[in-house]
């Protein structure tokens, strides 16, 4: 007896541009943030950008000054003004000089105004200089929130209680700078700066993730405007659970238009319909986690994911097995599944945006956080108490 070959599995084809349209929409809607970053040559501007954004686009460097005069470094959802500091020995006032850098930012398009300044200082200087004081009040009266970041901050661990502290020296500077004084007249001097924090990108030993870059963050988002807080909240890199609080209402509305197309129980050969409602939703998280995956992935691997996300396998092999599904995929079916499947690609991007995938292995690994049958069906149950 002749035995019948098996059949290969059809080919689902689904279109990309769902996922494409998204994406631009996300990118219009979120905008990008302007941030300006001033300090004199060897401050760690560029290694404090590349710590909280992780982006490389100045390079950090040795001797040399790296940057000249004014720069603009953008992507997306970032917007960086690198500004060149005061150096002695300059001809040009300190506050005409920040002046000319402004004036050039000012005459820029309206996406590349500056929300928020963080003016650099190394920690290890005794107090600020006349010029950067005369560049701080410059920028106030330009309107610019500004926050003193102290660099290089050499952090040091108490042997008993483990906490961080700094050194006398650093803490006499940040007495300091909380009520300043001129040292010649006891006055109080003006110094219209929004906060003082104290940072450094590496520890002593040139390692790890250094200190006060949380602090500098939050700060940063709280002078941010409004209309420009989730840009800020999608290129910082620090603080994850700000992404998932943007990603989770995306997929909570795909869970209910996924829900919707399936009000009328739809078999379960037909579940691509679900794949334009999941590619939406796959491309606006994506966004939020600052990930380009449409480069990162062939079309041909975009669409075989959206085939998965469709539920045609899935429910074919295992939602037969879910009490009322039968063979037809129904409301709180295609709501559950898409709801899990938000829930996987939320946590692959979040690998990927952490640098625990490699995104040029994206494509394979998605297939780890495909959901399954228990994540369908506890989906479902979740549903049905927030129904009750």
């Amino acid at each position: 007896m002749t035995k019948e070959p098996t059949p290969r599995p059809e080919r689902l084809e689904i279109d990309e541009q769902p996922f494409l349209d998204a994406t631009a929409e996300a990118k219009s809607k979120y905008g990008r943030f302007n941030l300006a970053i001033i300090g004199s040559s060897g401050v760690g501007k560029s290694s404090l950008v590349n710590a909280v954004f992780g982006r490389d686009w100045a390079k950090v460097g040795k001797g040399l000054p790296v940057t000249r005069g004014v720069q603009y470094f953008n992507d997306d959802s970032l917007g960086i003004w690198d500004v060149e500091g005061f150096e002695i020995g300059s001809q040009t006032p300190p506050a005409e000089q920040l002046r000319a850098h402004l004036d050039t930012i000012s005459a820029s398009p309206q996406t590349q105004q500056v929300s928020v300044v963080w003016y650099c200082v190394k920690a290890n200087d005794d107090r600020l200089t006349p010029a950067d004081i005369a560049m701080i009040r410059e920028l106030d009266a330009q309107g610019l929130p500004v926050v003193l970041v102290l660099t290089k901050v050499d952090w040091i661990k108490n042997p008993i209680t483990g906490q961080h502290g700094v050194a006398k020296g650093v803490e006499k500077f940040v007495e300091w700078l909380n009520e300043p004084v001129d040292p010649q007249t006891d006055l109080p001097i003006d110094i219209p700066y929004r906060s003082v924090i104290l940072t450094s990108t590496q520890d002593k030993h040139g390692k790890g993730k250094g200190h006060g870059l949380g602090e500098l963050v939050a700060e940063t988002l709280a002078l941010s405007p409004d209309n420009e807080k989730d840009a800020f909240r999608i290129a910082q890199r620090l603080n994850l659970p700000w992404k998932r609080e943007l990603a989770r209402p995306i997929i909570a509305a795909a869970t209910t238009a996924a829900a919707g197309a399936a009000a009328v129980p739809v078999p379960i050969a037909d579940a691509a319909i679900l794949a334009p409602i999941q590619l939406g939703m796959m491309a606006r998280i994506a966004t939020i986690y600052d990930l380009e995956i449409k480069t990162m992935m062939s079309a041909g691997a975009l669409a075989q994911v959206g085939a998965q996300l469709a539920g045609r396998a899935l429910a074919s092999s295992m939602l037969k097995l879910i009490p009322g599904a039968g063979s037809v995929m129904n409301a709180g079916v295609a709501g559950a599944l898409t709801a899990a499947t938000g829930e996987g690609w939320m946590r692959l991007c979040e690998q990927i945006h952490t640098g625990k995938v490699d995104v040029e292995k994206v494509s394979n690994s998605w297939s780890d956080f495909v959901p399954g049958f228990l994540d369908v069906v506890r989906k479902m149950a979740e549903q049905k108490l927030a129904k009750a």
